[in-house]
């Protein structure tokens, strides 16, 4: 740390170890500068490139990891309406059995439980149907595709804490890198398996009229729209960028989004009048209908919820920091440089406790998202998926 270097002390403690010395933005105007500038690269990762692939689970490099960080994939891919909608029907059904299955604890007498076990299962169940339209059922029986994704996960969280085996020939000569061998064979295999199927029934013409079928069956999923990209050549993607994508999409996906909902829970068990004011928004929303027969559209009804999910994202984001390389110096307001090549390690979690933005940052408070709360905040205040162009 030097005059020259703005560091968020709190998040570069933690970090110090593993990244080595570096920025940490913490304010709105540097991440301003950070996501809103052509100068600086999409999204890079601030770890040596054998730790990179492993954690993205693809083999196909540098292929592969140029399709998830770079402009070659359209936005449509991740963003496609219809998919979100289908998303939220998929999602609706995996719910109502994880509210089965604890309404069965508390009736054999259970008074504890791990809810971020049972949450972590409903997510992988909901992202299995939403990206390759398969019924794992993991909720209810054991899947040996959904148990290689927790294997994964495990791993890797494990090998980041030594430091050693982030050498991929060192790392492959333990136990644990022959696991993490195994289980990618065995992710990868059921990826290969559901693509060629899809290929093969996926039809030559007529894609418009395919989409909307799909659309109005709200059957659309990751692999058909992955399937149907083109980039800007109007080339197709290879089997291997999708097997990239649908991977990272099940790895990446599963344990942020488990941990968001487990926090969402944990604080409004905590306040039970937010929980109380929540569960009467819902059963207004619900008065002549059945939970799973909520839509997409139906989530602007409930502002109180939405305000109680935002503050839990905000309060314990699910993704700590993110980074970003700057490609020219940058000077800040106050003079200092942020030298080109340097890449940025931006701390969401200080961001999200910032006192000068954010007063009594350590206490939940769903108002700070009251619709007049919220004007004359930075955007950029706020930033639990991230923000920019990624």
């Amino acid at each position: 740390d030097s005059p020259s270097t703005p560091s968020d002390h709190r998040m570069l403690e933690l970090s110090l170890s593993w990244l080595g010395l570096g920025l940490v933005a913490a304010s709105p105007w540097p991440l301003l500068l950070l996501v809103g500038a052509s100068w600086l690269l999409a999204r890079v990762p601030p770890t040596e490139q054998g730790l990179r692939k492993s954690i993205q689970l693809a083999a196909n490099y540098p292929r592969g990891y140029k399709i998830w960080y770079g402009p070659i994939t359209p936005k449509i891919v991740f963003c496609h309406p219809d998919m979100i909608r289908s998303i939220t029907n998929a999602s609706g059904t995996h719910a109502e059995l994880v509210v089965t299955k604890w309404e069965c604890l508390v009736t054999e007498g259970h008074t504890h439980l791990d809810i971020f076990e049972h949450i972590s299962l409903m997510t992988l169940d909901s992202l299995q149907k939403c990206v390759f339209s398969f019924d794992s059922n993991c909720q209810e029986k054991p899947s040996e595709y959904i148990a290689a994704i927790l294997e994964l996960s495990a791993l890797v969280s494990k090998r980041n804490q030594q430091l050693f085996l982030h050498m991929d020939f060192l790392y492959y000569l333990t136990s644990d890198g022959r696991r993490f061998r195994r289980a990618c064979r065995l992710v990868h295999d059921f990826t290969d398996a559901v693509i060629q199927e899809r290929r093969r029934t996926l039809p030559k013409e007529n894609i418009d009229d395919f989409l909307k079928t799909k659309a109005k069956t709200k059957t659309l999923d990751f692999i058909d729209v992955l399937l149907l990209t083109k980039d800007e050549d109007g080339k197709g993607l290879s089997d291997e960028d999708i097997r990239a994508e649908a991977d990272t999409f099940m790895f990446e996906g599963h344990d942020t989004t488990a941990s968001g909902l487990s926090w969402v829970l944990y604080n409004l068990a905590k306040h039970p009048e937010y929980q109380e004011r929540c569960r009467q928004e819902v059963q207004e929303l619900l008065r002549d209908r059945e939970p799973k027969e909520i839509e997409w559209d139906d989530l602007t009804q409930l502002p109180f919820l939405t305000m109680c999910i935002k503050e839990s994202l905000r309060l314990h984001p699910p993704v700590t920091y993110i980074s970003r390389r700057c490609t020219q110096d940058i000077m800040l307001p106050d003079g200092r440089v942020m030298p080109k090549g340097v890449i940025c390690l931006i701390s969401i979690f200080a961001t999200h406790h910032n006192p000068s933005v954010w007063p009594d940052p350590e206490v939940y408070d769903p108002f700070r998202f009251d619709p007049e709360n919220i004007k004359g905040r930075s955007p950029l205040a706020f930033i639990p998926f991230s923000a920019g162009s990624r």
